[in-house]
C-alpha cells in the first residue's frame, strides 16, 4: 500500500450553481427538479409495490427478486436516473441492459406500446433467470424515457429445474437466451416470443401471469412518466434526470476525495468450483485512488471457472459500487452518476469478466460478491474506523425440485438454504444477524409460505449466539436453519467460501469463525428429532465443504483440512435406494456459516435424495465484527 497527499480539482458544485446557471442545466428551477425526482421515485415503488402484490411466483414475492428502473433517451445516452428499492444486482446493471438492448433492436424500430425484453447476461449482467423488460415513453413522437423492469422467472430450461446450480459447464447447459426482441407490439404480445420462451420453461403457469402484471406496471409506469412531464415540461423532466445523475456523481467524487492518493491491493478466494476441490479462484485487486478518481484493476484475478459461478463485467461493474459506496457514503443514490469517477478494470476471460460460451454464468453473486470483500481488504486499513466488516460471503443457495405424492411438480429455490446470514459491524454499530449479502436486498420468505409451497417443514430458524467476532462492536450472529424435506427430491447445495472467513476486518476486528455445512445420515431405526447443535454431533456427519478437524468434523480452521463433497461421487437412485430401505428414514444437512466479513469462496454441491420420507438440512451462519 502506497499513498500521497490528495489532489482535489476545482469543480463547480451543484449547489454553487446560481438560479441562472442551475435552470440552464437542468430545465427548471432547483425547487422543481427536487420534487420531480421524488415523484419519479414514486413512479418506481408503485410499479413495485403492484408487482409484489400481484406476482404468482414464490421468488418473486416472497424474495423480492426484481427491480424498477427509469432511464432517459439514446440522445442522452440512456442514463438510469431512478431506481426502486430492491435488487442491488439488478440496479448496478440495469443502466447498461437498457442501452444495450435498445442500441442493438435500434431505438428507430420501437414504437408506442412495445415492450423489448433480453435477458443474455454477457449484453445486460446477472443470469438467463433475470429477464429484462423495456418499454420507451414516447412525447410529441419522439422517445424520451424508458420505463423498465426486471424479474427472476423462476425457470428458463437448461439441465436444471430452477438453474441453481453450479454444476452446469456452459452457456448451452444454463438455459434459454433471449437476444434483444419484441414482447409487445404496439401493447399486442407477439406469440413467436411466448411461444419461445413458454416452449422451454417448466413452469409456464407462473410466469404467464406475472409476464402480465409486468407488462401493466410497465403501462402504469409509462403512464404516470407521461403525466409528470405534462404537468412540468419535456425540458424540466429531461434535465431532471441529468440532475439525479450529476448528483449521485458529485457525491461518489466526494466520497472518493476522502481518501487518501495511494495504490490498495486486496483478495477474496472462492473455495472451488463445484465439480471438484482440485481449483480455487482468487478475486484480486488494485485499486489506484488520486484525487477525486480511483481506478478498480481487477487484471490479476483468476481465469473464468469451469463451472457457471463466473460473473460478467457489468456484475462486477455492480459489485464495485456497492463495495464503494458501503464503505464511504451509503447515502450515495444508485444512478448512471454513481460510476462517473470510477474506472474499472479487466482481463477478459476472468471469473470476473467471463466470456461464452465456456464461461458460463449464472450463480454471479458468487463471483461478484468476492470484488466487494477484495475491495474492502484493500481499504479497510486506510479507512480505519470508517471500515466496515463485511458480509457472510456466500449464499451458499439450495435448490430442490421433485413430485408430490399425487404426482404434481413443485420446485423450492433460495428458500431452504443458507441464503441469509449475518453482516459485520460499522462504526455505528452492531452489525444485523439476519439479512442477504451487501449486493442483494431480498426479504426473507415467510415460513408459513415455503410449506404451503413445497412438501418440506421447517423445524429451525435461529440465531447462534457469540459468534459474530471480537471488537468493540460486534458482527452479527450466525443462524442455524433445519428443514424437514418430506417427499423425495433431487437437491443442489452451493457452498462457495469456506476455506478463510468472508471477513476482511474493520479497525482491528476480529473475523468470526469459518463456516462449513454438513450432512447427517440417519441411523437405521432412529426416530426423527432436532439435532443438538453442539461440535460433538458433527463426528459421524458426511461433511458438505468447510475446514474442518478430520476426526471431529467440527470447524478447525487453524489446522484442519478441507472438505469438499463434491470430490466425491454421489451415489445413483438405484444404490441409493438399496442402501436406504425405509422409506421414513431420513437425511440431515447443516450448514453453519459462522462468516467474517470479506472473502473464502466455496464450491457447489449437488445431492440427489432418493428416499420418501424425510430429509432434514440445516444451514446456518455467522459473521465478524468491527473494533
Amino acid at each position: 500500500m502506497t499513498t500521497t497527499e490528495n489532489r482535489t480539482p476545482d469543480i463547480t458544485r451543484i449547489r454553487d450553481l446560481s438560479d441562472e446557471d442551475f435552470a440552464a442545466a437542468y430545465g427548471s428551477d432547483r425547487f422543481t427538479a427536487s420534487v420531480l425526482k421524488n415523484r419519479l421515485d414514486y413512479v418506481v415503488e408503485h410499479m413495485s409495490t403492484g408487482f409484489m402484490r400481484e406476482a404468482f411466483s414464490p421468488i418473486i414475492r416472497d424474495w423480492y427478486d426484481f427491480a424498477c428502473t427509469i432511464s432517459g433517451p439514446p440522445e442522452q445516452d440512456y442514463p438510469m436516473a431512478v431506481v426502486s428499492n430492491s435488487l442491488m444486482v439488478f440496479l448496478g446493471t440495469m443502466g447498461d441492459a437498457v442501452r444495450n438492448t435498445v442500441a442493438e433492436y435500434g431505438p428507430e424500430n420501437l414504437k408506442p406500446g412495445d415492450v423489448l425484453i433480453c435477458n443474455d447476461p454477457y449484453r445486460g449482467g446477472r443470469h438467463v433467470n433475470d429477464v429484462a423488460f423495456i418499454r420507451p415513453v414516447f412525447h410529441d413522437g419522439r422517445i424520451v424515457a424508458f420505463v423498465n423492469m426486471c424479474a427472476h422467472q423462476l425457470d428458463m430450461g437448461g439441465t436444471v429445474p430452477g438453474g441453481f446450480s453450479a454444476t452446469k459447464r456452459n452457456v448451452f447447459e444454463n438455459g434459454l437466451v433471449i437476444p434483444p426482441m419484441l414482447l409487445w407490439s404496439g401493447d399486442e404480445p407477439v406469440r413467436g416470443t411466448f411461444s419461445l420462451i413458454f416452449d422451454n420453461t417448466r413452469w409456464g403457469g407462473m410466469l404467464l401471469p406475472d409476464f402480465k402484471s409486468i407488462f401493466e406496471q410497465l403501462k402504469l409506469g409509462e403512464s404516470l412518466v407521461r403525466a409528470n412531464i405534462e404537468r412540468y415540461g419535456i425540458e424540466s423532466f429531461l434535465g431532471t434526470l441529468t440532475y439525479a445523475c450529476d448528483s449521485s456523481a458529485e457525491r461518489m467524487s466526494d466520497a472518493i476525495a476522502q481518501v487518501p492518493d495511494g495504490d490498495y491491493t486486496g483478495s477474496a478466494l472462492i473455495d472451488a468450483d463445484g465439480l471438484d476441490d482440485s481449483l480455487e479462484y482468487r478475486v484480486q485487486v488494485l485499486l489506484r485512488k488520486r484525487g477525486n478518481d480511483i481506478e478498480v484493476d481487477l487484471s490479476g484475478t483468476a481465469p473464468q471457472a469451469r463451472t457457471v459461478i463466473n460473473c460478467g463485467v457489468l456484475d462486477t461493474k455492480t459489485s464495485v459500487g456497492v463495495a464503494l459506496t458501503m464503505l464511504l457514503d451509503p447515502s450515495i443514490p444508485f444512478t448512471s452518476g454513481t460510476w462517473r469517477n470510477v474506472d474499472l478494470v479487466t482481463a477478459p476471460g476472468s471469473i470476473v469478466s467471463s466470456l461464452p460460451p465456456d464461461g458460463g454464468i449464472m450463480m454471479f453473486w458468487e463471483a461478484s460478491g468476492p470484488v466487494v470483500s477484495a475491495i474492502f481488504d484493500a481499504l479497510n486499513p486506510v479507512l480505519g474506523g470508517r471500515g466496515v466488516g463485511g458480509d457472510y460471503g456466500s449464499t451458499n443457495t439450495h435448490n430442490a425440485s421433485g413430485l408430490t405424492d399425487d404426482g404434481r411438480f413443485w420446485t423450492s429455490a433460495t428458500q431452504c438454504g443458507g441464503e441469509h446470514g449475518p453482516w459485520g459491524a460499522t462504526a455505528a454499530g452492531d452489525g444485523d444477524s439476519y439479512t442477504v449479502l451487501f449486493t442483494l436486498n431480498n426479504l426473507d420468505p415467510a415460513t408459513e409460505t415455503i410449506e404451503h409451497d413445497s412438501p418440506v417443514v421447517l423445524l429451525r430458524k435461529e440465531h447462534a449466539i457469540d459468534t459474530g467476532g471480537a471488537g468493540a462492536f460486534r458482527g452479527g450472529a450466525a443462524n442455524l436453519k433445519d428443514t424437514l424435506w418430506l417427499t423425495a427430491a433431487e437437491q443442489y447445495l452451493s457452498p462457495f467460501r469456506t476455506k478463510e472467513p468472508s471477513g476482511v476486518g474493520a479497525n482491528g476486528g476480529e473475523a468470526g469463525p469459518n463456516g462449513a455445512m454438513w450432512l447427517f445420515p440417519q441411523s437405521d431405526g432412529a426416530a426423527h428429532r432436532m439435532l443438538p447443535t453442539g461440535p460433538d454431533v458433527y463426528r459421524d456427519s458426511v461433511p458438505v465443504a468447510g475446514v474442518l478437524d478430520p476426526e471431529s468434523k467440527w470447524l478447525d480452521p487453524e489446522s484442519g483440512s478441507y472438505h469438499f463433497f463434491a470430490s466425491e461421487q454421489v451415489a445413483d437412485s438405484a444404490e441409493h435406494s438399496a442402501a436406504l430401505p425405509d422409506q421414513r428414514r431420513r437425511r440431515v444437512g447443516r450448514s453453519a456459516h459462522p462468516r467474517s466479513a470479506g472473502r473464502a469462496p466455496g464450491r457447489a454441491q449437488r445431492v440427489r435424495e432418493h428416499r420418501r420420507r424425510g430429509t432434514a438440512v440445516r444451514r446456518g451462519r455467522r459473521r465478524r465484527s468491527t473494533a
